[in-house]
């Protein structure tokens, strides 16, 4: 364990049991095959794959996180129980999803949002809505946004809230990209924009 620990043994152990929940119990009959089928240990040992990828991009996007927050690499060192070099060289250039890309001729203008924090990121987006802008990618310390002819309105629900996602989307809430752990970013087109 780290020198810096935030969280106690029992919310530790309750993160390991769900983590093991989720492999052994997500893929159809896979507790059950473990009882009787030398392949359902095959099918354990995939499961097990997707589910450190998983962890992995969680601890990436975590980090990533944390940095935007505004905390050192060495805090974040202290965290994970490395140097700040370590934490550094492991996920300083681990590249984000939603990475901008460049549009298409004749495609509508876009524009990186940067700075921005975790802190500080929707109030961005509440004004760039107005103004017609949304959003269609994000990563650490930037969003990219996409101008149209309407205003947009924009927010982001933690990832844990499945039935809140199922809700948002019935009331015409688009999801933007897959999440960027903790979050699931939203928006949803207002009115036509006055003249600009």
């Amino acid at each position: 364990m780290s020198d810096e620990a935030l969280l106690g043994p029992l919310e530790a152990a309750r993160i390991r049991e769900g983590i093991a929940a989720a492999v052994i119990g997500a893929p159809d009959g896979l507790a059950a095959a473990l009882e009787r089928d030398a392949d359902g240990y095959l099918r354990l040992v995939d499961a097990s794959r997707v589910g450190a990828e998983e962890a992995s991009r969680l601890l990436r996007e975590a980090v990533q996180g944390a940095r935007a927050a505004g905390h050192s690499w060495e805090t974040v060192g202290r965290v994970l129980g490395v140097s700040r070099q370590a934490a550094q060289q492991r996920f300083a250039g681990t590249p984000a999803p939603g990475t901008p890309t460049g549009g298409e001729p004749g495609s509508p203008e876009r524009r990186i949002l940067s700075p921005v924090t975790a802190f500080n990121e929707m109030a961005a987006l509440e004004e760039a809505g107005r103004d017609g802008w949304h959003l269609v990618g994000y990563g650490p310390l930037f969003l990219e946004v996409e101008t149209s002819e309407h205003p947009w309105e924009h927010c982001r629900v933690t990832l844990s809230s499945g039935g809140r996602h199922r809700r948002m989307e019935a009331e015409g809430w688009i999801p933007v990209g897959a999440g960027w752990f903790p979050w699931r970013y939203y928006k949803r087109a207002l009115g036509p924009v006055g003249k600009r």
